[in-house]
């Protein structure tokens, strides 16, 4: 196919074409679209899409033969979900008659049943988002995966993770202060660092489970067009295929964050809800909060290069993009949270609520130990203080086996909530020592109540309802003998439960901001 410039508008009239508005046909208006690598003209019932000669550093189009082929696999990469909508490429012919350039050729969809645009009038979007969460898994499982592709597999190692991280920064920090925040900057690169750097077992997993593949890798609402048959997926990246490669969660991600900007959080929950649905793909919590964060990362930049290339509005949405970054690597960090204190002060109670509030792993010291011991969990098995099943041995032996399994969990991208006494500072110190190793933020509480609440509730407790053996010989006992722990927050559980969880939910977000980064 070819097209010559001569059978197009000259340059004045081509330009003025959004502001002339005149009609040519079933198509609509006349318009062109501009991104930071393409220019796109609508015509009739066509787009056609031209690159721009421009060397961003990840891509490079500056020679007509690269524009040729990048043309070419745009549109063979684009078929494999709208394949009614790629039509081929055509040459463009210069005055002279010569090959000058090239243009994806394309139906032209309806701007008005664009997914952002359906979204903007109030229309209910569940069935396309349905619709687009199947029609990327099928995808997904059409491709080859990491079990058996090393080019596949080596994008979405705990390292190269890091490196995109560290690519997207380098872009980024030529534009600090004069269009995101310098500081915002050094506390994205400083959390991504932090989750990644005990992560190694989780990003290991996902690619024995061969869960990275040739995604679309860049899912927008602006390139998603609801139509009465089904949703058209365009635009992929088509340029590098390593950008394209990558965990089918940084896949969907991106609309998901794409939603979420758009003012719609909830429907990207629902969005990634959907692909789970159809796909059986099981994530922790925080690998989907630190791949939202990344591909808001990667939008920012693309911002920043708009906002060097003229467009005014780009600045702005560069910083909204980055803040959304910075909130979703927030909410991501991984925990190991203490929830100590005596016996009968409700330390269990408040566990659990905090482990359901941060979708986190609760382990019990009262449970492990029957474990340990080969019991049910609710049979007694009451001693004094030190002795029996809770003579030191077999305490060392309870908690080394809790940071063991919380190890486990960590590096799998859970937080978890040990419920124990912790009344030992060398324990403490230990669970120290394992958020330190597994890049995780430790956040210490002691629950406390007056002894005659204590005792109160160790004496309403119905024997064998519970794990736990605590005597009220036991609560005067341990109160005698526990170290100080002036690192925790102290939640006093005397009051009403909702107050109690309210204090116990404003210290684990304190000590969380507050809690130190891995510095490799």
């Amino acid at each position: 196919m070819e097209v010559s410039w001569e059978s197009l508008p000259p340059d004045g009239v081509l330009g003025d074409l959004p502001r002339a508005g005149f009609d040519l046909g079933a198509g609509g208006a006349a318009s062109v679209a501009e991104t930071h690598s393409a220019v796109v003209f609508f015509l009739g019932d066509r787009a056609y899409k031209v690159k721009k000669p421009v060397d961003l550093g990840f891509l490079d189009f500056t020679t007509r033969e690269a524009r040729e082929r990048i043309c070419h696999r745009e549109v063979e990469l684009n078929r494999r979900l709208a394949p009614d909508v790629y039509l081929g490429v055509s040459d463009v012919l210069g005055f002279d008659g010569e090959v000058c350039d090239h243009l994806v050729v394309m139906r032209r969809l309806p701007e008005d049943r664009r997914l952002a645009a359906v979204l903007a009038a109030g229309e209910d979007v569940t069935a396309a988002l349905r619709g687009v969460a199947r029609q990327v898994a099928d995808l997904h499982d059409s491709v080859a995966t990491s079990r058996t592709e090393p080019a596949i597999a080596r994008v979405a190692t705990r390292d190269a993770v890091a490196r995109n991280w560290a690519d997207n920064r380098d872009t980024l920090v030529t534009f600090a202060d004069r269009v995101v925040p310098r500081a915002e900057l050094d506390r994205v690169s400083a959390l991504a660092r932090h989750y990644l750097a005990g992560r190694q077992r989780l990003f290991d997993l996902r690619i024995a489970e061969g869960m990275i593949r040739d995604g679309h890798g860049d899912l927008l609402a602006q390139d998603i067009f609801c139509l009465p048959d089904g949703p058209r997926i365009i635009d992929c990246l088509e340029f590098a295929d390593h950008y394209r490669f990558g965990d089918v969660l940084l896949d969907v991600a991106f609309l998901a964050m794409d939603l979420e900007r758009l003012g719609h959080p909830g429907l990207g929950i629902r969005f990634l809800g959907f692909y789970r649905e159809v796909s059986g793909e099981q994530h922790p919590e925080s690998l989907a909060h630190h791949y939202l964060a990344y591909r808001a990362h990667v939008r920012a930049k693309v911002a920043c290069l708009r906002h060097d290339q003229g467009d005014a509005s780009a600045a702005e949405e560069a910083r909204g993009l980055h803040r959304l970054a910075l909130q979703h690597l927030e909410r991501g960090r991984v925990a190991l949270v203490l929830v100590g204190g005596l016996p009968g002060t409700g330390k269990s109670t408040v566990a659990r609520a905090l482990a359901d509030q941060l979708d986190a792993a609760l382990l019990r010291s009262d449970e492990v130990r029957k474990e340990l011991a080969g019991l049910e969990v609710t049979t007694a098995a009451a001693a004094s203080y030190r002795h029996g099943l809770y003579e030191p041995e077999q305490v060392g032996r309870v908690y080394g086996e809790l940071r063991e399994r919380a190890r486990h969990q960590l590096e799998l991208g859970v937080s978890v909530v040990l419920d124990a006494s912790f009344t030992s500072e060398a324990e403490r110190d230990a669970a120290a020592t394992l958020a330190s190793e597994t890049s995780s933020s430790l956040v210490q509480l002691r629950c406390v109540a007056p002894m005659e609440v204590a005792r109160a509730r160790l004496a309403a407790r119905p024997p064998g309802t519970d794990a736990s053996d605590a005597t009220e010989e036991v609560l005067v006992a341990m109160a005698s003998d526990a170290d100080a722990w002036p690192e925790a927050a102290t939640i006093r559980t005397g009051d009403a439960i909702d107050v109690v969880l309210a204090a116990a939910r404003t210290a684990v977000r304190d000590q969380l901001a507050a809690a130190p980064l891995a510095t490799t």
